[in-house]
């Protein structure tokens, strides 16, 4: 690994620098930076189509920039000897919809990756579902199927899931948008608690009250560029910026 690429991984675990993404020819992430260091929780708020799930996205590997570098727990994602999929198990990610096995238990749905990948021992997996169960409030669902499940059921399965590879870092892509309202909550508080075990997080959010209160900083896209960034009272209480006010004032 490059001593500059050392250098950058000792003060963030996630550093962007001038990433762009273009389908066809439609840029929809212009030019950002942003970097994230260990213990923070950041979330990313701003419209539809401003290119906030797609920056997530691109820290995974899960799109792969047009132009820029992405440089995660020391590894660039684009250099060639960079084993993508090792990244990823340092990676846990939670998507809008949970994409759990149908056929297969809750404790199976969990268990799969480290037995599989860490070639963990099944019955040393099934404790660590077990206490990740208990973790999400649902222990007494390790047996049951997902389609017994609610959404917010579902949802915290996937967390437990997710976290099962014991990841460094966190990724939230709007994990609570396709939940009804009452079922929220519940997802919310397990993410809460991970952001006090001191869980590195990256969330994007239409949780305006949730990125007020978890977020150690706050950042604000726009039109494919991160028009401005703080703590949450500087982004809720003190927007600088025309666009984020005008945005706060039709979400808040």
């Amino acid at each position: 690994m490059a001593a500059s690429t050392e250098n950058t991984a000792n003060e963030f675990v996630v550093d962007v620098r001038d990433l762009h993404k273009s389908y066809g020819g439609t840029e929809v992430i212009k030019g950002v930076d942003f970097q994230v260091r260990k213990g923070e929780v950041v979330c990313i708020i701003g419209p539809s189509g401003a290119g906030k799930s797609t920056l997530l996205r691109c820290l995974n590997g899960l799109e792969t920039p047009t132009s820029g570098t992405v440089v995660v727990n020391g590894h660039d994602l684009g250099a060639k000897d960079t084993n993508i999929d090792e990244v990823r198990e340092q990676i846990g990610m939670v998507f809008q919809h949970f994409n759990l096995f149908p056929n297969m238990t809750v404790a199976e749905n969990i268990m799969l990756a480290p037995t599989l990948v860490h070639k963990m021992p099944k019955d040393e997996a099934r404790a660590l579902a077990k206490k990740l169960l208990a973790q999400v409030g649902l222990a007494e669902k390790i047996d049951a199927r997902p389609a017994s499940l609610s959404g917010g059921q579902k949802q915290r399965v996937a967390i437990a899931r997710a976290l099962a590879m014991n990841p460094d870092i966190m990724l939230f892509d709007e994990a609570t948008s396709a939940l009804d309202p009452e079922m929220v909550g519940d997802v919310l508080e397990v993410i809460r608690g991970l952001a006090e075990e001191g869980m590195t997080m990256i969330l994007v959010t239409h949780e305006m009250g949730f990125a007020r209160e978890v977020s150690s900083r706050v950042v604000f896209t726009h039109g494919g560029v991160i028009d401005e960034q703080g703590t949450p009272d500087e982004i809720f209480n003190h927007p600088k910026s025309e666009r984020l006010r005008s945005f706060l004032s039709k979400v808040l």
